[in-house]
């Protein structure tokens, strides 16, 4: 009889491999010597290498047999010497690893299915998407709201049978009212959801007309949501149970409302601080004085001092938005815009020139950027 090889050495994982290791040793194996992709005098010698990769998982994915296996080599999980453990698992352990890959090899994926992937068929409900609009104070303050969402109802003229009054569903003949049928590939059989029925395990000979066999009938609902305060733009509640249905007693998905933030006239948003820009005027700007600016509460007053450029920012602590997961409120950031005064009349020129004349003899000391730029242009053009 000939001897085993090491089960590590088949899977070519060392001995303090972790599971997913090995599983991901076993699944290469499995997709290179399946023998559905070794035909001919080849696949006797796939299906072999297939088989001892196949008996290496099962033996080295289990815990207790693996440190059996570990302590006592071949011995400790040769089913002769220990009644017949290390056979135990048979399809199960291979079906759990290479399952996801199912689709590659024969084209399809795996539906749902139910306890142990027997019976008929149970599919969760598909999640549904709501999107809702909502303006900068709402989301800071939080509120109630109410949409108009589809569901479905019973069909009231089957009753929810799916089938034409007077007439009643046929059991399945293909997989026998199971709503799953066995697909034998080569020396294993893979478990598919019937393609008859859709894994219902009936058949409908006449619909309902109403409902198009379906059993129920699409309807609107009003929900109440809350809107959390703090919320801000792009971040999902999801409301359970809210989605479509399940199939064939499958529980329902899930309703996600998307927020989308109008756009503000005066605040941006960015995290939880809050950015505006406020206009000042000229002589403002140059003498300083005290203003009011907006917050989401009312108004507050800054101080301007003597001589502010456009462009400087006031920062105004806790003025801002206090996000969901935050445990205190952002800041209200003040960016200042000095105004150039427009439409002057005669005697305001006037004004203006002979305060520009009276400037222009105090030098650089009223105007430091100007001189300072100014020198910078002498010597870029001087260079």
């Amino acid at each position: 009889m000939a001897t085993k090889r090491d089960y590590y050495d088949v899977l070519g994982v060392p001995k303090n491999a972790s599971e997913e290791e090995i599983k991901k040793a076993y699944r290469k194996l499995a997709m290179k010597h399946h023998p559905d992709r070794n035909q001919g005098d080849a696949g006797q010698g796939a299906e072999a290498k297939f088989k001892e990769a196949k008996e290496a998982y099962e033996m080295l994915s289990d815990a207790g047999k693996r440190a059996a296996y570990d302590q006592y080599g071949h011995a400790g999980v040769d089913p002769n010497m220990r009644g017949g453990a290390a056979g135990a698992e048979g399809f199960g352990g291979f079906a759990e690893a290479f399952g996801d890959i199912f689709g590659d090899i024969f084209g399809q994926g795996r539906a749902g299915a139910g306890a142990g992937g027997r019976g008929r068929q149970v599919f969760r409900g598909g999640d549904l998407s709501y999107a809702m609009e909502i303006t900068l104070e709402e989301a800071a303050n939080g509120k109630e709201a109410q949409i108009r969402i589809p569901t479905w109802d019973p069909c009231d003229t089957c009753q929810g049978s799916g089938a034409k009054p007077g007439t009643q569903a046929k059991t399945c003949t293909t997989c026998q009212g199971q709503g799953v049928v066995q697909m034998r590939q080569g020396f294993f059989s893979v478990q598919q959801t019937c393609p008859h029925c859709r894994g219902t395990g009936k058949i409908i000979p006449e619909p309902c007309a109403t409902c198009h066999g379906q059993g129920k009938v699409k309807q609107q609902k009003t929900l109440e949501v809350k809107i959390p305060a703090g919320i801000d733009d792009a971040m999902r509640i999801r409301s359970a149970g809210n989605g479509e249905p399940g199939t064939n007693g499958g529980p329902p998905g899930d309703l996600y409302i998307e927020i989308r933030l109008k756009k503000h006239d005066i605040f941006e948003r960015d995290g939880d601080d809050l950015h505006c820009v406020v206009p000042i005027g000229f002589s403002t700007a140059a003498l300083g004085g005290e203003i009011d600016v907006p917050t989401l509460a009312g108004k507050a007053a800054i101080d301007i001092p003597e001589g502010t450029q456009s462009g400087k920012q006031f920062r105004l602590r806790g003025k801002g938005i206090k996000g969901v997961r935050s445990s205190y409120p952002g800041d209200l950031y003040c960016h200042v815009t000095v105004e150039t005064p427009v439409k002057l009349t005669e005697h305001q020129r006037k004004l203006f020139k002979d305060l520009a004349e009276s400037l222009k003899k105090g030098g650089d000391k009223h105007s430091p950027s100007e001189g300072s730029w100014t020198d910078k242009l002498r010597g870029f053009f001087n260079a």
